[in-house]
């Protein structure tokens, strides 16, 4: 483990102190909840669109869980800021753990992976592609 570990660490729990971007949104586009029944996280995206439907405008999260998990969603959230629909849709997990820059333990996986995976589920219920009535937590990676 060397210091740019270190550095990571840190960021992660200064966001998970201070997360950034947590509260609710005015007028989202979509809301949707998700969880991690394996850790006990909760977390709530919000996301407003451009007028076009193309770009996300804003985001916010609430939500209660882990350090990874938290920190995470926070990090997510100042990404996704100005990103493409399609961008967040193609996000995949080596995206959240390189964003992480730490080694995620396969069990801790599931946390770091939550906001991705709340914030894709509620663009495609959005999209009306995904069933919201159907649970979604997340338990494959």
């Amino acid at each position: 483990m060397g210091l740019g570990s270190d550095m990571y660490r840190q960021q992660i729990l200064d966001h998970y102190k201070n997360p950034r971007n947590y509260g609710e949104l005015e007028d989202p586009d979509f809301t949707h909840v998700g969880e991690n029944p394996s850790c006990g996280d909760t977390i709530q995206m919000e996301v407003r669109l451009d007028d076009a439907g193309e770009t996300v405008e804003a985001v916010r999260f609430t939500g209660d869980g882990c350090a990874i998990s938290m920190a995470s969603a926070s990090m997510l959230s100042e990404r996704l800021h100005g990103m493409a629909v399609d961008e967040l849709d193609a996000l995949d997990t080596d995206d959240v753990t390189e964003m992480l820059g730490v080694d995620i333990s396969p069990m801790r996986v599931k946390c770091a992976v939550l906001g991705r995976q709340v914030a894709q589920d509620g663009a495609k219920i959005h999209r009306g592609e995904l069933d919201p009535d159907e649970d979604r937590t997340v338990t494959e990676e």
